[in-house]
């Protein structure tokens, strides 16, 4: 059980369903060719959620002072795994994660590719040991990752089977996969700010320079409640240029009880948010927000079908 809390296997689960998701309930669905068998594309899902991993694991290698402040009862490192078993299992999952990407990237008769997995992992590391202490660079770039994964997706699956015939299809569910990422990107770059106000005692002690230690904790929150309208009316436009005018109104009721209704709470509450349990509970709200976001491409495919 130590070692599946050190990997967070619940965001890794989350991730691998993300990515499960899109493929078997929207592009299985649109009678297109796809360039990964079954279990070539299982192999995608592990290789991106290994280096996930990693990046986790070497997080807590280098936060364990912080966290001894931030949340004690959750450190591991140093406590029921050494140190030295943490950079071992780093450099195992890494090297695994990245040896499926170099094998996925010749499937494809695209090598060069393996060079997405190399930069994945490498700034993973790098937002551990340096990024994360400059501000929002280091949100920037964890968000940057998550939207990434759902990018994978297309570059590996759509890509190499996109011909001449097909091009603008695939052209077009590509660019669905891209509306996805940008809008899991806004709202973990969002979280990662929140999460930046939970963490601001520990991140302090350790003479790191986020957002909230640099302006305040009430600044930081009132610019986050601001940064949160983006998605909102992001979202709210998508939903009337392609819910609305293609008459998908089971889609466009989910959309406005679980991703805008949850969002405006969150915009509000966090105006006026000041303990470390608010924050935390506000960062559990865009993490749901996130996951119906994701789940509406399955609700999206049904409404169309339904119409059909």
């Amino acid at each position: 059980m130590k070692y599946l809390k050190l990997i967070r296997y619940q965001n890794l689960l989350m991730l691998a369903f993300m990515q499960v998701l899109f493929r078997y309930s929207f592009l299985k669905g649109q009678n297109i060719p796809l360039a990964l068998s079954d279990w070539q594309y299982g192999l995608l899902v592990l290789s991106t959620v290994l280096l996930a991993a990693a990046g986790y694991v070497i997080n807590d290698v280098f936060d364990t002072e912080t966290d001894q402040i931030n949340r004690p009862e959750k450190v591991i490192i140093g406590k029921s795994v050494s140190e030295t078993s943490g950079y071992n299992i780093y450099i195992a999952l890494n090297i695994t994660g990245v040896a499926i990407g170099f094998y996925l990237s010749n499937v494809i008769g695209r090598p060069g590719f393996a060079t997405i997995f190399i930069l994945m992992a490498s700034l993973l590391y790098f937002y551990s040991t340096t990024l994360k202490q400059i501000m929002i660079l280091g949100n920037f770039v964890v968000a940057l990752l998550l939207a990434m994964s759902v990018l994978l997706i297309g570059i590996f699956d759509l890509f190499p089977a996109t011909v001449a015939e097909n091009k603008a299809q695939m052209a077009s569910l590509f660019s669905i996969l891209t509306d996805y990422a940008l809008f899991a990107f806004m709202i973990n770059f969002i979280r990662e700010i929140v999460k930046d106000i939970e963490d601001v005692n520990g991140d302090y002690n350790q003479g790191m320079n986020t957002l909230p230690i640099a302006i305040g904790i009430s600044r930081t929150a009132k610019i986050v409640s601001i940064l949160s309208i983006i998605p909102f009316i992001v979202s709210l436009l998508y939903i009337k240029q392609y819910f609305l005018e293609n008459s998908l109104y089971i889609a466009t009721l989910y959309a406005f009880a679980l991703v805008l209704a949850p969002l405006l709470y969150f915009m509000v509450k966090v105006f006026s948010a000041k303990s470390q349990k608010e924050f935390n509970h506000l960062s559990n709200v865009l993490k749901l927000i996130l996951l119906f976001g994701i789940l509406s491409i399955v609700v999206i495919t049904l409404n169309i079908h339904y119409n059909a």
